[in-house]
């Protein structure tokens, strides 16, 4: 496209003429992607959205500095303990990622402040409690039920004997 735009004609009109001749001379008819819809269409605005689709393309990979890692891991250990089947698999989730958040803080990092505290551990133990009643426990047969019926099994062999 050399040409330029003629003086008075409005900026507007010129694209749209330019696109039009363009259509009709066939210029946009083996276009890659012609006929398929838009990729990411309804997917939420995204400012580095091409940064992502460079880096997925490619096969690459940016790490996240030290300190947003950590974080992200502590938030993924909240989430674990929300799912632990018992106590003291919460106690070792939060041990864990409490050893972590120690060692970070003590210690240089890439990135960000940390920002990040030890969780309370008896605190995130009741949260589970909380989230996770005990199920009740079975209830006893009545006592009359519990005992053997003697009288009928005496007159079964009884009666058994008795053939």
């Amino acid at each position: 496209m050399t040409e330029r735009k003629p003086i008075g004609v409005s900026f507007e009109t010129w694209v749209d003429r330019q696109i039009r001749e363009a259509a009709e001379r066939g210029a946009f008819d083996d276009l890659p992607g012609a006929g398929k819809p838009l990729p990411g269409q309804g997917e939420a605005h995204d400012d580095m959205w091409w940064i992502k689709r460079k880096l997925q393309e490619e096969n690459l990979s940016f790490p996240l500095p030290a300190s947003l890692a950590l974080r992200k891991e502590a938030e993924e250990a909240l989430a674990a303990v929300a799912r632990a089947r018992s106590e003291d698999e919460v106690r070792a989730i939060v041990a864990d990622i409490n050893h972590k958040i120690i060692e970070g803080t003590r210690k240089a990092m890439s990135g960000p402040p940390l920002n990040l505290m030890p969780y309370d551990v008896e605190e995130i133990v009741q949260q589970w409690r909380d989230g996770h009643p005990a199920p009740p426990a079975p209830a006893l047969p009545p006592r009359s039920e519990a005992r053997p019926k003697r009288r009928s099994l005496l007159r079964w062999l009884h009666g058994r004997a008795g053939r």
